[in-house]
């Protein structure tokens, strides 16, 4: 854990690496998806990354050539750390309040900290979550998910909430079937989806075979 923490530990590293797990980005894709960080930090950051083999930086070819960063096969071996991580620190920091800002793309990082790929084993589903104004699609095949921006054309399961609820949902502390009945949510498709929804996409502890 020390040698980790002295290679990915200092502040905003793992948050880089989070802005990375879904594809290459540029400087200035990094530094508009994390607001707060000095743009001397982040190239500290980067550099420091690139050393220790979890970032590299590779120029894209014409017609549009750029420089873009994107996590190595060693970094990208970081994403389930990080999900285990944010599952851990969701459950005590609730939902978020009214002064709080939630990029857009937020969903596709939470969908797949909520994965339970063992909840949803062998499952072939897809569901469309519309929280607030947000909509985003959860699309899993043979127990592995892909979750994207927007809603799909076509899904098992269509759930609209709000972010508190939703956050219940997901804790667990409320069933959807209940969101439903006291009109904290509305769901269109397979009823036996509604079931299924949110154990797949729990915050609840993993299970984890003694050794």
């Amino acid at each position: 854990m020390a040698h980790a923490l002295s290679l990915v530990g200092e502040r905003w590293s793992l948050l880089i690496v989070r802005e990375l797990l879904h594809g290459p980005k540029r400087y200035t894709d990094l530094t508009n998806g994390l607001p707060g960080i000095g743009t001397n930090i982040l190239a500290a950051r980067l550099r420091d990354l690139e050393e220790c083999d979890v970032v590299q930086k590779r120029k894209l070819p014409p017609p549009a050539p750029a420089t873009v960063y994107e996590l190595t096969e060693y970094g990208a071996g970081l994403n389930e750390a990080l999900y285990a991580l944010a599952r851990w620190g969701a459950r005590s920091l609730g939902p978020p309040g009214p002064g709080d800002e939630l990029y857009p793309e937020w969903g596709v990082n939470a969908l797949p900290a909520l994965f339970n790929a063992e909840a949803a084993r062998g499952l072939t589903e897809t569901y469309a979550l519309k929280v607030d104004d947000d909509v985003f699609t959860a699309r899993i095949e043979n127990g592995v998910l892909e979750a994207s921006v927007g809603a799909a054309e076509t899904a098992d399961l269509v759930v609209e909430t709000d972010m508190d609820t939703f956050f219940a949902l997901a804790t667990g502390e409320l069933e959807l079937r209940e969101a439903v009945r006291r009109g904290r949510a509305r769901v269109d498709g397979d009823a036996a989806a509604v079931d299924r929804c949110f154990r797949v996409l729990s915050l609840t502890p993993r299970v984890t075979a003694a050794a």
